[in-house]
This record gives structure tokens, C-alpha cells and sequence, in this order.
């Protein structure tokens, strides 16, 4: 049974910062795609980051571009999202996944 579960969003202040965890189970983690989305309030979803299976391919929405960091840990099977200088339009569920899944998200807020 495929499972992602997502932790470590909060409220943060403007500027802050936080770091999202991803563990998964049920697929084969290490040599896949993993993605994070995030999706606010009548909004779309948008892809955020994704990273390779061996981490040699990283790519980043614009709007989160120098910001925002994905990393994963193959041997912990979990995959990692830190956000820095956060603003409010960062506000929004993130979730991670990949074609196997997705996981049920962690809310970030971000507000003074």
C-alpha cells in the first residue's frame, strides 16, 4: 500500500522559515521522481520543486526559485522541502508525491 505522509507545516510569521518532511512507503522511493505541490484557497494546484531519484535533477516553480530547497534522503526514504524567506503567498496545503500518489498535505501559513 502506497503511502506518503507529510509534516512540518505551521504558522510563520513573514520571512520565516520551515522545513516540510515527506515519508514514504509502499513503492520503491530511491530512483524516483518525488514532487511537491502545494494548492491555496481557489487556487490550483501548482508544482513547486522536483527532484530525481539519485537528487542530480532539481527543479523549481519561479515564484519559489532561491527560496525554497527539495532534498531527499534515500536511505530514510523521505523527502524534505525547506522553505526560507516565506511570504504570504506561500500560503497554502503542500503536499508531496510522484504517479504512485500523493499524500494528504501539511498546511503552511504564513501571516503576521
Amino acid at each position: 500500500q502506497v503511502q506518503l505522509v507529510e509534516s512540518g507545516g505551521d504558522l510563520v510569521q513573514p520571512g520565516g522559515s520551515l522545513r516540510l518532511s515527506c515519508v514514504v512507503s509502499g513503492f520503491t522511493f530511491s530512483g524516483v521522481l518525488m514532487n511537491w505541490y502545494r494548492q491555496a484557497p481557489g487556487k490550483k494546484r501548482e508544482l513547486v520543486a522536483s527532484i530525481g531519484g539519485a537528487g542530480g535533477f532539481i527543479n523549481y516553480a519561479d515564484s519559489v526559485k532561491g527560496r525554497f530547497t527539495i532534498s531527499r534522503d534515500n536511505a530514510k526514504n523521505t523527502l524534505y522541502l525547506q522553505m526560507n524567506s516565506l511570504k504570504s503567498e506561500d500560503t497554502a496545503v503542500y503536499f508531496c508525491g510522484n504517479s504512485q500518489g500523493r499524500g494528504q498535505g501539511t498546511q503552511v501559513t504564513v501571516s503576521s
